[in-house]
């Protein structure tokens, strides 16, 4: 009987340590949804009580969590370890390691995974979003019908999770940088661009977003986003300086 409890504790942790590796871009349950000079989008999607190939994360990245699960991290030269993850959870993680996600929840295992390609470089950017203002890098806003709360500042990137009513809106940002939203649950954004360079649209209309979407808004995109739908909006947005 001890051996036979041996043999299953063996095997349920071997895989990690032997498995062949492969890159996060040849891991079938990893999905490119977009790709440009600063982010890979990834996402990712693991069966009820199936695992991820054991697969190697080069640059640091943030993951947005979509839907409760429980999952085991089973990082390459090391012991397993069983987290527990809640709907529209966002983190950091550093890269240069290889594992394998099992998925232990009767649910399919959902996030959204944002690589950053230069990571190397904003490594070095200012710790603070606003140097002059560090404690701007964490708290709770309230907005005319909603929320943003500041998550963290890593990598010279600013996330933040916003909550808004219908109707409500994120303030104009002037002078701002890119920006990538991540839908937490389905919703609809005004989104239209009326940049100085270029006509805004004279009528224009929503942009659904299922959970997992995700959309790049460029350098200068500085109008208010809107919640066109009839339910709370929610969703997490990544600024670049």
């Amino acid at each position: 009987m001890k051996r036979c409890l041996l043999l299953l504790f063996v095997t349920a942790f071997l895989p990690a340590q032997s498995a062949p590796e492969v890159e996060i871009t040849a891991e079938p349950h990893h999905h490119l949804v977009f790709t440009n000079a600063q982010v890979r989008v990834f996402n990712v999607d693991v069966p009820p009580h199936s695992e991820t190939l054991l697969h190697r994360h080069r640059h640091d990245y943030i993951y947005v969590t979509l839907g409760d699960s429980e999952v085991v991290n089973a990082v390459q030269g090391k012991d397993p370890v069983t987290v527990k993850l809640k709907d529209g959870q966002t983190g950091f993680l550093s890269g240069g390691y290889a594992h394998i996600a099992r998925n232990l929840s009767t649910q399919t295992f959902r996030n959204v995974t944002v690589e950053i390609l230069q990571d190397e470089k904003l490594r070095h950017a200012p710790a603070h979003w606003d140097p002059a203002h560090p404690e701007d890098d964490r708290g709770l806003d309230i907005l005319e019908g909603g929320t943003k709360e500041i998550l963290f500042v890593k990598d010279g990137i600013r996330a933040s999770e916003f909550e808004l009513q219908p109707n409500a809106a994120i303030p104009s940002r002037p002078h701002a940088g890119p920006l990538l939203l991540i839908a937490i649950n389905d919703l609809d954004l005004f989104t239209t661009d009326p940049r100085t360079h270029g006509p805004s649209e004279p009528s224009p209309t929503p942009r659904h977003f299922r959970s997992g979407d995700s959309l790049w808004l460029p350098h200068g995109f500085g109008r208010p986003l809107t919640n066109a739908g009839p339910a709370v909006a929610k969703f997490v947005t990544l600024e670049f300086h």
